[in-house]
């Protein structure tokens, strides 16, 4: 009877991760949850605050965004220590995707905020239900290194207005400084030197603080996290310097009241139009989420020999952004700083993002008086140096020295999002790394190869001494063979077959061909009769059970003037004797 019930469970839990970890829950890992969960609670607040305002919401949709998203990432995740919410990134991209259809404050701007997260999560549950996690894959790591260094150069741009004081606007880096530059007259000194001093303070903080507290006494752990409150301490200062010197009457920009009380229910807008505008939008935001979530996740998880599911992933952030749609945020994935400090802090389990989610309510509902008088120049510095973290233009010198095809992707993509926008920089990435992928693959490394002397190896006559046979050619192709680089084998072939009047063998090496398409097998046959034609013998060696299964089930080998050999060696041993063909 226990055999019948728990099988059910556990084939529920595998959809629904809690019912797994939470039958081992104990003591312990309550005590961890709870401390980690006070620690990033205290993180989140002002970042949460920083990241609606980078969107263009009313500061208040921050918090709601970390609170229902994370609960029920914990109920259907499946990393232990992932903190889903609001992003840098990802706010840049919804105030990019959201402006072309709203203006900024407008009713219809959150209208359509909460919609780009309920398309985002639909899109992601669909992706994990139909396990098709593996497309994320068609964005590179360096197409996305280049993608967030350029996003991190530009939303520290567009934050250096609220450091001035001025008003200014653009969708691009080349906009923004037009636009800071034509108003940089009318900077607000004070509000200056709040932004200045706050991100000074920040900047050192990262680095700085730390050593001290231990140097104090502190233990290098309690320091580490006290450190990474340093957002805390800056929010506070400044709050009390707005409130008490009353600078909101001197010009210093002020968020101002914000509605106290619980997340709001929303409905995300139904309007096909709204739809068919922020699709795209949904889908770029929900891969780049998804990348980035997962990269953390994993890293993460290695570190305690943990496993996360990435088709459960896609579930878990999918159910996360409906859930914010339908509680007054916008879209949301997991943070590298805030789940690191979760991690770092000694989350056991989801529940800590749970507990969190509490955290943070009790903050909107006690809190958020006091965050009137927080001038938006400190949550301006507060995204800057976050972000200015993710910049990193040494991707370019890596990328440069090891491939070149990659520096391109790189370039294409940081020169794309700063002239043009996320979106179109993101998706020109993407594509460059396709065409340059199939180009590559149109034009496999074909090499020439000879016994190594002593030794039943076969290598590249261009890099080692070799032993050939002037009536034997042996060609290695060091890639699948599909419809792109087939008639590139054909030529490659006949040329090496033209300089050599003495030939009587070819034999195509396939050790590195995983899979011939129709195309070409078509192109074998073809090489095989020309060869033919010429009194040549075609034989191939070396090929994979899967692809030699593929070969029996068509007419190529009963054509096939020469043999299928199981190694190089058998070949050219039994061809030079003349014991085949």
């Amino acid at each position: 009877m226990t055999t019948q019930t728990g099988s059910p469970l556990r084939g529920l839990a595998r959809y629904v991760p809690v019912l797994d970890w939470g039958r081992r829950y104990d003591k312990d890992a309550l005590t961890s949850d709870l401390v980690a969960a006070v620690i990033v609670t205290i993180m989140l607040i002002p970042q949460s605050l920083a990241y609606a305002l980078l969107a263009g919401l009313p500061p208040e949709v921050g918090i709601y965004a970390s609170i229902a998203p994370i609960i029920l990432y914990a109920i259907f995740g499946t990393s232990r220590a992932l903190a889903v919410g609001p992003v840098a990134v990802v706010s840049l991209m919804t105030a990019a995707a959201v402006g072309r259809i709203a203006e900024t404050g407008s009713p219809e701007y959150i209208a359509a905020a909460l919609t780009l997260a309920f398309l985002s999560g639909v899109f992601l549950m669909a992706l994990g239900v139909l396990r098709l996690g593996f497309l994320a894959n068609f964005l590179s790591h360096p197409v996305i290194a280049g993608f967030i260094t350029a996003s991190g150069i530009i939303i520290a741009a567009s934050q250096l207005k609220h450091i001035l004081g001025v008003k200014a606007s653009g969708h691009n880096l080349y906009e923004l400084v037009m636009s800071l530059a034509e108003h940089v007259g009318s900077t607000n000194l004070i509000t200056l030197a709040i932004g200045a001093s706050s991100a000074a303070f920040l900047f050192w903080v990262r680095k700085g603080l730390k050593p001290l507290l231990v140097k104090l006494g502190l233990k290098p752990r309690l320091a580490d996290i006290v450190a990474k409150a340093g957002p805390v301490f800056a929010v506070a200062v400044t709050t009390l310097l707005a409130w008490g010197l009353d600078l909101g009457s001197k010009g210093v920009a002020l968020v101002g009241d914000v509605p106290q009380g619980l997340p709001p229910l929303t409905m995300p807008s139904f309007s096909l139009d709204m739809w068919t505008s922020l699709i795209g939008s949904a889908v770029l935001i929900s891969i780049i989420g998804f990348v980035e979530s997962v990269s953390v996740a994993q890293t993460l998880a290695a570190r305690k020999r943990q496993r996360i599911t990435p088709d459960q992933e896609l579930i878990g952030l999918g159910a996360a952004n409906i859930g914010a749609a339908f509680t007054g945020g916008y879209p949301v994935t997991g943070g590298f700083a805030r789940s690191v400090v979760n991690f770092d802090a000694g989350a056991e389990t989801p529940a800590a993002g749970a507990y969190t989610a509490v955290g943070l309510a009790i903050g909107s509902l006690t809190l958020t008086p006091l965050i009137a008088y927080l001038p938006v120049s400190t949550l301006a510095a507060t995204i800057i140096v976050a972000v200015l973290s993710l910049v990193d233009l040494s991707i370019l010198n890596k990328t440069w020295g090891y491939s070149r095809a990659d520096f391109i992707a790189v370039l294409v993509t940081i020169l794309a999002t700063l002239a043009l926008g996320v979106e179109i920089g993101v998706t020109a990435g993407v594509v460059i790394s396709i065409l340059i992928h199939l180009y590559e693959s149109s034009r496999p490394h074909v090499a020439e190869v000879g016994q190594v002397p002593g030794t039943e190896h076969y290598r590249n006559v261009l890099r080692h001494k070799v032993i050939t046979h002037d009536d034997i050619l042996t060609m290695r192709v060091d890639e699948s063979l599909y419809f792109a680089n087939a008639r590139f084998l054909e030529d490659y072939i006949y040329d090496a077959v033209a300089k050599r009047p003495k030939l009587k063998h070819v034999i195509l090496m396939c050790p590195a061909v995983n899979a011939i398409d129709m195309s070409a097998l078509e192109s074998l046959e073809a090489i095989n009769e020309r060869l033919k034609s010429s009194g040549v013998t075609f034989h191939l060696s070396e090929v994979k059970g899967p692809v030699m299964d593929r070969l029996l089930k068509s007419h190529f080998l009963d054509e096939l003037t020469g043999q299928v050999f199981l190694s190089q060696h058998q070949a050219t041993s039994q061809l030079s004797m003349g014991t085949a063909g």
